[in-house]
């Protein structure tokens, strides 16, 4: 067991999330139980995770996708009522890290993607957006086999460019529109969660091999690993829960 305190304390040391202009606060989101011994980990606090994390007994949930963002309502009713009345009801601190998430270079979205997929050598290349190389050349149909093999989910490919992929450029999530920056360094491919209108016309005009691979799918690794961090250094149990998202 270790307090609420030491362990949000401890994610501010790692993550510098005060370093971030975020959509939304990053770290103690809903506040619970001052002690945690248990911590629940998925991709966004939706309702299942959180029914889950009851079941589980959990005294924390932590996600990459919480809640209070930018634009949205601001009325606690209806969905998010019911959300925030479950965790209050059973004491379960919400705890959640975003950008932070996303950009940190062990534990963070995108290099914990980089390890999935077998990307060697995986560095930032510009803002969010990393950079790496294949151990060896494959053709875009084979990338996309070991996308859909490392990430459960047969991936989007669309565009053209060389036969052959060496040179890969990635970041996690709805981050699509950086396929310019990928095509400014000259990479043969670009991998992301989602994709727009746009993303085909600028992938097939500009030469450039375009993977859709999930939004869900590509961030369900570093909330993993930073949840793993936790047990390791505080002695808390940590479980992972994927409620599956086919965006």
């Amino acid at each position: 067991m270790a307090s609420r305190t030491e362990i949000l304390n401890t994610l501010t040391q790692w993550l510098s999330p005060d370093d971030f202009k975020d959509y939304c606060p990053n770290g103690l989101q809903v506040e619970g139980s001052d002690e945690v011994s248990r911590i629940i980990s998925g991709v966004t606090a939706s309702r299942s995770l959180i029914d889950a994390a009851i079941e589980a007994d959990a005294d924390m949930i932590l996600v990459h996708h919480g809640y209070f963002w930018k634009g949205e309502d601001q009325a606690i009713r209806g969905m998010k009522r019911e959300r925030i009345r479950l965790l209050l009801e059973h004491d379960i601190n919400l705890v959640a890290y975003h950008l932070p998430l996303d950009d940190h270079p062990e534990y963070g979205n995108n290099r914990q993607l980089a390890d999935v997929l077998g990307i060697q050598n995986p560095r930032p290349l510009d803002g969010l957006v990393w950079q790496g190389e294949l151990e060896s050349p494959l053709t875009p149909a084979e990338l996309e086999q070991r996308i859909a093999k490392a990430l459960s989910r047969p991936p989007l490919h669309v565009g053209t460019g060389s036969d052959t992929i060496s040179r890969v450029g990635w970041c996690t999530g709805a981050a699509q529109g950086f396929i310019d920056k990928a095509l400014e360094a000259g990479l043969d491919a670009y991998i992301s969660g989602e994709i727009s209108e746009p993303t085909t016309h600028t992938a097939r005009e500009c030469g450039i091999h375009y993977f859709a691979a999930g939004h869900h799918a590509t961030e369900r690794y570093g909330v993993q690993a930073l949840g793993s961090a936790l047990e390791r250094v505080f002695g808390v149990e940590h479980r992972f829960i994927d409620c599956d998202n086919p965006v």
